[in-house]
């Protein structure tokens, strides 16, 4: 009889998603297929392989932003803590001669620490999430440009650069990675009492307080893990790229929060998934590398990405009103 009552909740559960992502899963299959029929290298091998390691650097920022994003906030500071991150492990093992683990860790730490940042003004000093995050968008920017004066860190070492270049087979590491990153923020999320407080706070935050939640935890432990995992990211980048800089990943937090507003985490907080959130890492992975493929302009790229972020975004607004 459980085994019954579990298989129901089970088929319900996955009938209730396909019947919230339909629109997005029916883009994203479009996508693909007029992809695949305007150009021959979309479908290979090695052109896939190219867009899923590609796609892990939003990955990364995505699932943060996300986070923020239901708990009724914003981080648009993931850009500029993922440049830091890689800055930072980069220059220990490149300058200081750090053993390669302690110079990861430093990276992780300096990315928790701007991300604490973000969570102690947003939670202690009430600072609106928006505001918090944009002076840390510069502040973690400046400090990263500060440590390397503005020149790429060279870093060279094969166990740092393998972090990124690695592969299991035929998948790349970082691939890996990202798929581990994603289970374990969906059980986050989905199995601990944290998590569910993470929803509590973004539907109804007085409901929350009333009922107990410790809001400032649950905002200060959210934009703390924001900003980890941007670092991560940046890292990860840092050894694919044999060396830490400053000045990448700028406006990439727009990616992330695009990804988001199309995987249907909506932007008043309280919903959202992340696998929704990972199909909309998808569709703009997938876009970029279909404009690429047809060499599209890079200022007509500018041009679709904003399209598809406002169109997100006011899909969300909407749908938001026809609950209300």
């Amino acid at each position: 009889m459980k085994a019954e009552n579990r298989e129901r909740r089970v088929t319900a559960g996955n009938k209730s998603f396909l019947k919230e992502n339909v629109a997005i899963i029916s883009g994203l299959v479009i996508l693909c297929l007029f992809l695949t029929f305007m150009s021959d290298s979309f479908l290979t091998q090695s052109n896939l392989m190219s867009l899923l390691r590609q796609m892990t650097n939003n990955v990364f920022l995505t699932l943060g932003v996300m986070m923020c994003i239901i708990i009724g906030g914003i981080d648009i500071s993931v850009g500029s803590v993922f440049a830091l991150g890689g800055t930072v492990a980069a220059g220990m093992i490149a300058h200081y001669h750090v053993p390669i683990p302690a110079a990861i860790m430093l990276g992780l730490l300096a990315g928790a620490a701007c991300g604490a940042f973000n969570g102690f003004f947003v939670s202690m000093v009430r600072v609106p999430a928006f505001i918090a995050t944009m002076a840390m968008l510069n502040i973690a920017r400046g400090i990263a440009y500060l440590m390397t004066n503005a020149e790429p860190i060279r870093c060279t070492e094969k166990a740092f650069t393998n972090l990124g270049t690695g592969r299991l087979g035929i998948i790349p590491l970082p691939v890996i990675y990202a798929v581990a990153w994603v289970i374990l923020i969906w059980l986050f999320l989905n199995k601990t009492r944290m998590g569910r407080y993470v929803y509590a706070v973004g539907g109804n935050m007085e409901a929350a307080r009333f009922s107990g939640i410790n809001i400032k935890v649950v905002q200060f432990t959210v934009h703390t893990l924001s900003g980890f995992l941007a670092a991560w990211a940046g890292i990860v980048m840092a050894a694919r790229m044999y060396s830490g800089q400053p000045a990448v990943a700028v406006g990439w937090e727009m990616d992330a929060v695009a990804a988001s507003a199309l995987g249907g985490v909506s932007l008043m907080g309280g919903s959202g998934s992340v696998v929704s959130a990972m199909i909309g890492v998808l569709i703009i992975g997938v876009l970029k590398n279909g404009l690429n493929l047809m060499n599209v302009n890079s200022f007509w790229q500018l041009i679709v990405q904003g399209l598809v972020v406002l169109a997100a975004v006011s899909m969300d607004m909407v749908k938001q009103r026809k609950q209300r």
